[in-house]
Formats: C-alpha cells, structure tokens, sequence
C-alpha cells in the first residue's frame, strides 16, 4: 500500500543525497587525509544525523523551525561557524615535512569518534537538511501515513545516506586516489577549505523559502 510513497521518498533522497554538499565535502577531506577508516566514520556519522531530522520531523518541531526566523537563523548560524572552523583549519594547511616518509606515516591519526562527529555535526546543523526533511515529511509523505510506517522510511533514509557516502569514502580512499592528491600537498588541504569556507557563506545566507 505504501509502496509507491516509499519509492517517490527514496528518488527524491537520491537526487537531493548525490548533489555535493558539506556532507559531501567533509566525507572526501577526512577520506583522502585521514583514510578509509576515518571517512567511513564520518560517512556513518552523516548517516547517524538523519535520525535526528526524522525525529524532529515526525514530532512537529522542524515546523517550529521553519515558522520561526529566530530559531532558524540560530541554526543556519551554528552550521556556518562550524564549517568555517574546519574550512579555516583546512586552509592554514602547511607544507608536510620532506622527512616523514611515505604517505601512510603522513595521515594524522583520526579517532573514529571524531569523524563521526564531524559527520554528524556537519549534517544535523545543516538548515537545507532540516528544510528538506520538513518538506518531505508534510507535503510528500501523507499526513495519514501510520507513524510506524513513516518511522520505517526515517530508517530508509539514514541507511541510504550512510550507504552512499560510505560508498564515497570507498572511492576517495582508494590509494591512487589519495596518491593523486598527496602529490598536491598541502594545496589539497587549503583547496578543500576554500570549499567548506563556501559552503559556510551559503549556509549564512540561506533564507526560509
């Protein structure tokens, strides 16, 4: 009976989880610096983060948000200082020692915690995710849908998410991949906080539709 909701619910996720973003963006920088353990965590972190909008979302407060400007722009506001942290980090990059040896011995040591929470923190601060799970929960998901029901597509939707940017940190990692942008150096490094430092600028500048 819900078969036809789930798969419009699961296209719309597809065309909106494949367009880069800082979910994105945070998944390749930890995968090709830190590794396919790290970027793996961060994937299941990003993945984690939608349990958090689906919650929300089915309790009625992503509409609380998305009515007040005030709770809004806190968020927008969280999400673009936490990109602009990483973003400027990223940026201050140095040049790695000519003596540290191979690549391996170059990757900064990343605990699995705090790739998950980059993750996490990256995706649930997000306001275009909070916008878009509201969306998806009150105008393509039926109000009349059994809560139980709507609960199934929430964990739908946070596997698919962790699966797709899993498979994104599988692809970064690889070590061809990574040796490509070793080669770059630091510039990687500076390049992809140029990128988190954009994305941090739109995120401010986000406005309720």
């Amino acid at each position: 009976m819900y078969w036809t909701e789930l798969l419009t619910v699961a296209l719309i996720h597809l065309l909106a989880v494949a367009s880069p973003g800082p979910d994105f963006a945070v998944v390749v920088r930890e995968s090709v610096a830190n590794g396919r353990r790290a970027g793996t965590w961060t994937a299941l972190g990003v993945g984690s983060a939608i349990f958090l909008h689906v919650a929300y979302s089915l309790l009625g407060i992503g509409l609380i948000v998305s009515q007040s400007i005030v709770l809004f722009n806190a968020l927008k506001w969280l999400a673009a200082a936490y990109l602009l942290y990483i973003g400027i980090k990223a940026l201050r990059a140095k040049p790695a020692d000519p003596c540290a040896g191979e690549m391996s011995t170059l990757a900064v040591e990343r605990t699995p915690r705090g790739a998950f929470t980059a993750g996490f923190v990256t995706n649930g601060l997000n306001p275009k995710a909070t916008l878009f799970f509201l969306s998806l929960f009150t105008v393509v998901i039926n109000p009349h849908t059994p809560l139980l029901v709507q609960a199934g597509y929430g964990v739908y939707l946070a596997a698919a998410t962790a699966s797709w940017f899993c498979l994104v940190a599988w692809l970064f990692s690889q070590q061809r991949v990574r040796a490509g942008f070793t080669r770059m150096g630091h510039w990687f490094d500076r390049m992809m906080g140029v990128v988190l430092i954009g994305l941090g600028v739109k995120v401010a500048f986000a406005e309720l539709p």
